[in-house]
């Protein structure tokens, strides 16, 4: 699949990233598989779009676009989809780098017709260095990273993660775009699953799909000091609960909840015994994630609870729309 076009797009948002996008676009440019183009859809920045657009105004490979919906991250992916000419369409978190095979890799999984998705494997750049000890690898999603439970290797999976994906354009003529109302909305609570929603009503539009993950697809994902801390950790475990009920809302408990049963069942008790046998061996940290663990389940269940009695009473909603911005699936409540 060497002359696969791939287009990828790239959602921006605030200036105070200005040096990590550029590294972000830097990194696209260096692919051994060349994409088609990059795209930033910048979200309802003026200054920020002026200013990409001077930074990239030389650079006939590079497009700055204004995202055309809501503000939020999935308003902004739907832009950069609706504007994309590549057969696949490839997304990077603003706040990472790729490896120089990263989209290959992409390109690769799609020999198969009836490959659908393509994700890779993020890792985390820890603003202070190292890992903080009490930080458990089963959360590393916390962070949109790579967590410990996913398989290795080439697999199949139910949903791909946002940050580092691939689809091919006729996935998006199939299922609609990404749901606006489940994901990041600017500097709001961090919610996020718009892509495990998107994955589902994919696999159902289309049930001979196939989703995969190729962890040498590999990009890494910058975590800021701010979020080392134990409070983003809760917040952002709530924030999932809370994102999860509108999932379940959405396409039912069955799938919506069908990995996290398997993650809640086996990969964090596994994570628990791990780290009372280092605090048993005097390792730093292991009394620490295994509490974290704990706390982690207790908060995104809360939020959970709390995000499907709004959805039941109405208080909250999303839509799915068409990439030609015609309404798809209309509200769901």
């Amino acid at each position: 699949m060497s002359d696969l076009d791939i287009s990828v797009v790239i959602c921006v948002y605030t200036e105070d990233r200005w040096e990590d996008i550029l590294a972000a676009v830097a990194s696209v440019r260096a692919q051994s598989h060349r994409a088609l183009e990059t795209l930033l859809a910048v979200d309802h920045n003026p200054a920020l779009l002026d200013r990409l657009t001077k930074e990239y105004k030389e650079v006939e490979e590079v497009r700055v676009l204004a995202n055309a919906g809501p503000r939020g991250l999935s308003a902004g992916r739907n832009t950069g989809i609706a504007a994309a000419g590549g057969e696949v369409i490839a997304f990077l978190d603003d706040d990472a780098v790729a490896e120089r095979d990263w989209l290959r890799r992409f390109a690769e999984g799609f020999a198969d017709p009836r490959v659908m998705a393509v994700g890779g494997r993020t890792m985390p750049i820890w603003a202070s260095g190292r890992r903080p000890a009490w930080f458990p690898e089963e959360f590393d999603w916390v962070v949109g990273c790579t967590y410990r439970g996913l398989p290795p290797g080439l697999v199949r999976v139910r949903n791909v993660l946002g940050g580092n994906a691939s689809f091919r354009r006729t996935a998006f003529d199939a299922a609609g775009g990404f749901a606006t109302g489940i994901g990041r909305d600017g500097d709001k609570r961090p919610l996020g699953c718009e892509e495990t929603e998107l994955c589902i009503r994919l696999t159902r539009a289309r049930p001979d799909a196939i989703l995969l993950i190729d962890d040498r697809a590999v990009i890494h994902h910058r975590v800021p000091e701010a979020r080392e801390h134990f409070g983003y950790f809760r917040t952002r475990a709530y924030a999932e609960g809370l994102s999860k009920a509108l999932v379940a809302r959405s396409v039912g408990t069955d799938k919506g909840l069908e990995s996290e049963r398997r993650y809640t069942t086996r990969v964090l008790p596994a994570g628990v015994v791990r780290g009372l046998r280092d605090a048993v061996l005097a390792r730093p940290g292991g009394a620490g994630r295994a509490g974290a663990i704990v706390a982690g389940v207790l908060t995104a269940v809360g939020g959970y609870v709390v995000g499907t009695v709004r959805a039941r009473r109405g208080g909250a909603t999303f839509s799915v729309v068409g990439i030609s911005g015609k309404d798809q699936g209309g509200s769901h409540d």
